[in-house]
Formats: C-alpha cells, structure tokens, sequence
C-alpha cells in the first residue's frame, strides 16, 4: 500500500508523500458514465494510454438511467434535421441556449457547444456507430416512445424563447423503441472503450483524491480497490467525470437547499458529490452550485397543455406550453402555500393512465364558481382568471403570458383541478446542476480563473451548458455530457505532445 494515511476528497495528496507509484498512465479518468466513457475513446484515439476508474461493477452512470437524447443541431442541420426538413441556425440555437441559461450563462463554452454540436452528431454516428433514425416525432412529449430520430425537447416554441429565436427542433432520440436510449448508448459507448486496446477499465475501483506536486498541478490521484489504497501517477492528467451531487443530502442542503422541496433525487448512486470534491481539494472553483433541474411533469397526455396553472390568489403565473422544467422551476418560486392545475374532463384525458406527474385531484365543479369555493379561493379570483383566459382563447391570443394559440382552447365546464403542490403527492424529480468551473475544453480553473495543470472536468462534474431548470431541455445533459468528455479527453491527451 504506496500510501496508507487518512484520506478526504476534498483534501489534495502531496506527491512527495507517495512511497511508491502502483499505477502509471497517460491519462486517468473518473466514472465511467457518458461523459468517462467519451472522454476515454477520445483521448484514446489521440494515441494516449488510459485507466479508466468506476466505482460500480459496471459502466452506465447516469446517462445509462436517462432517456439519452442528445441536443444537437446548428451549422445548418444535422443529418436528421435535414432529412426530416429542417435548417437549424447556428445562431438560433446559441440565442435559444443562451436564454435558457439566463444571468448564469457561460457565453464562450455555449458558443462552442452550437458551432460544433454537428461535429459532435457525426463523431456519435460515424466513430461510435450511435443510430439515429431519420423521422420526425411530431407529438408534444416528454420522452419520444417510439424510435424516432427527432422531436422538439424543450421550450422551443414557447414564449419568450421564440420571440429570439426561429424554433427547431433538437431533441436526438435514439433508433430504439420505448425509454431504452440511455441503456443502448451506454452499451454502444462501452462496446467502444474495449474494442481500444490502450484503455484499461478498474471496476469496482473508488477515486478517494487527486495528488498534486509542490507548484499545486495535478500528478494523480488516489484510489481504493480491493480494500487497498493505491497511487496513481499521469503524465497527462485526471479527467473528472463522476457525476453530481445529487444524491449527497448535505450537500444538497448546503449548495441547493432550493431542491428539498423535490420528491425524487434523479441520478445513480455514485452521484454522491465526490469529483467535485476532489477537485476543490485540488484548488478548483465551482459555479451554480445554487442551482438545479426540478420538474413538474405534466404532459402526457399532451393534451393537458390546454390547462392553465394557478397559485393560491387564483392567478396564472406561466404560459402553460412550456417545458416542464420551465414550470417546475416557475412553481417552486411562487409566493404561495398551494398550486393547482386546471383543465376541462375531455382535456383530463388519459391523464391517469400516462401521466407521470401523479397529482391528486384537489377538486371538480361543473361551474367556476363551485370550483372556486372547493379550492378555498376567494370569491371571484378564479372567476376572474378564467373569464379573462378564455376571452383570450376566443380572440386567439394571449395577452397575460403568451401561450401559443395552438394550445389555447375556452375551458368551460365541468373542470377538474389537480394539486401541485410540493408536498402533497406530486412528482417533482430533481438534480443538480452546479459544477467545478472549467473552459471550454475541460481545463478546471481556480478562483482567478487560472488552469489548474494536470486536471479536467467534464458532464456533471463541470458546470456545463446548462444552469436551470427554467431553461432547460431534454437531452442538453446527455449532451453536454458527451460533448464535454470527448473534448476534456482531446485536451488531455494534446497535453502529452507539449
């Protein structure tokens, strides 16, 4: 055992403490979901030898859970857009993504994402054989159950995004039935990594921290493996990509308290935190850790988006055809003790049978007013609310918050509410989105914004493209994800030749 002192992630290895080094690559990576598993073809294939480090017994981390579209599109179209019709503009797609990031957003690595997000579609296709089918899903959903290859994801077509921004869609679904994307990914991803013969894969492995030398650059890192501490040296540095913190409930706590009013922790047991941890321990600096995707989710039925969401004053407080993170975000912000959905029987639908959302019925009334006295709300409110929407759906506008006319039909009578209260039996998936703070290319940073020699982050380890919930869209994780790994590994493996 070449170092048997106690070790915290957050606490940085001297390298004149290692006795002896049981480990040298050129390249040593940490998790092996998508964002480790790109990260190690790539650097791979820029001839650097690597030792990738998961913890579990085998690969997936969170991107094997997900649905795994993949948001891709600009520089005209990918192969799918064109086929199915559609010109993507580069700068359609970074004003789009810029406003889903808001105050928060990271102009250079956003510009970076959309002028080569095509790039990316064709290495996904054409270096790991990833199939993607060239049809459009034409139907408003949360994930595409069919195996289509594209389908809006977001808030593309949504107030105020299509105000500065001439929607597309994005959304890359695999060319596979039901929600299996994430697994048949994963699968084609580490089918890749063993067909390379320079990376090595040490499962059931835990990184414990990274180890630095005297000028505080990244040499390598400690990991445990068979109830044994081991040392491990690089010559061109550590990727971190072991996910975020979301199942940490301290540090959610901590950094996102915003979050706890969330039902469901939306990750895989390993995003306990740890990568990020270390890297802070080696001196890197981390941004929107404040921040995360939390979601109502509710469509399907699609139909549901003719209803209109209120607070407890009885007032709307969102266009209702917005993503559902969009309201999820919007939701948890209202001032207000109780949330409603509102929506007419034939709009109800299906609703019990497909949703996901699993809000309870709060009330019916086969007029407003008796819904309004169910709902505990003052005499008038909701009368009110309701006048003034559905004047607007006979005039084809409106005029309060902009929802599409599409999705714009009177309700009247008998309606059903729903209760979206947190709390209160809803489904309110979340996780975080805060990261360590890295350029572009993967290099972490320190609180000046200087590189941190030797150490890079990528997926949820990093902050990324995206930072909130209100401006997000499947498949920009998966992404982002992705993306961010295949360059962190580019950039590693460059180091070797400097």
């Amino acid at each position: 055992m070449s170092y048997s002192k106690n070790i915290e992630p957050c606490v940085a290895v001297l390298d004149s403490d290692i006795s002896n080094w049981d480990k040298e690559t050129d390249v040593a990576i940490v998790g092996f979901g998508g964002a480790g598993g790109c990260a190690a073809i790539s650097a791979a294939d820029n001839k650097a030898k690597v030792e990738l480090f998961e913890v579990a017994s085998a690969s997936g981390g969170s991107t094997a859970l997900s649905s795994a579209e993949i948001y891709l599109g600009g520089s005209g179209g990918t192969r799918v857009q064109k086929a199915c019709g559609f010109q993507d503009s580069t700068e359609d797609m970074f004003n789009y993504m810029m406003m889903c990031a808001g105050p928060q957003a990271d102009e250079k690595k956003i510009r970076n994402y959309c002028e080569h997000a095509v790039e990316h579609f064709d290495w996904l296709t054409d270096t790991l054989g990833v199939p993607f089918k060239d049809s459009f899903h034409e139907k408003r959903a949360i994930m595409c159950l069919t195996n289509d290859g594209l389908l809006y994801t977001g808030s593309e077509k949504a107030y105020p995004f299509s105000q500065k921004a001439k929607p597309c869609p994005r959304g890359h679904n695999l060319y596979v039935e039901g929600d299996n994307g994430g697994p048949m990914f994963m699968r084609i991803v580490t089918e890749n990594v063993e067909r390379r013969e320079n990376i090595n894969v040490n499962y059931e492995c835990r990184a414990l921290t990274l180890v630095v030398d005297k000028d505080k650059n990244v040499v390598g890192l400690i990991v445990r493996e068979n109830q044994k501490q081991l040392a491990v040296k690089t010559k061109g540095g550590v990727i971190l990509c072991a996910g975020g913190f979301v199942m940490n409930e301290d540090m959610v706590k901590k950094f996102a308290p915003k979050l706890s009013v969330g039902t469901q922790p939306i990750g895989n047991p390993g995003d306990t935190g740890a990568g990020i941890l270390m890297g802070m321990g080696a001196g890197g600096s981390t941004v929107n850790m404040h921040e995360g995707f939390i979601s109502l989710p509710f469509y399907p039925p699609a139909s549901m988006t003719y209803g209109v969401a209120i607070n407890d004053k009885g007032q709307r407080f969102i266009n209702e055809d917005v993503y559902h993170g969009r309201l999820g975000q919007f939701a948890i912000e209202q001032q207000s003790d109780r949330l409603y959905y509102i929506v007419t029987v034939e709009h109800y639908d299906d609703y019990e049978q497909s949703s996901y959302l699993g809000a309870p019925v709060a009330a019916t009334g086969e007029s407003i007013a008796e819904l309004e006295s169910e709902l505990n709300l003052r005499t008038g409110t909701l009368q009110h609310t309701l006048q003034v929407y559905n004047e607007d759906c006979m005039n084809g506008e409106d005029t309060l918050f902009h929802k599409s006319s599409e999705w714009m039909q009177p309700l009247n009578p008998p309606l059903v509410t729903l209760d979206l209260t947190p709390g209160r039996g809803a489904f309110l998936p979340y996780f975080t989105l805060g990261g360590l703070d890295t350029l572009p290319t993967g290099e972490v940073v320190n609180a000046s914004g200087k590189v941190i020699s030797g150490l890079f982050a990528a997926g949820r380890n990093a902050c990324g493209v995206v930072r909130t919930a209100a401006g997000y869209s499947s498949g920009m994780s998966v992404g982002d994800a992705t993306f961010s790994g295949r360059l962190a590994g580019i950039q590693a493996a460059n180091g070797l030749t400097k």
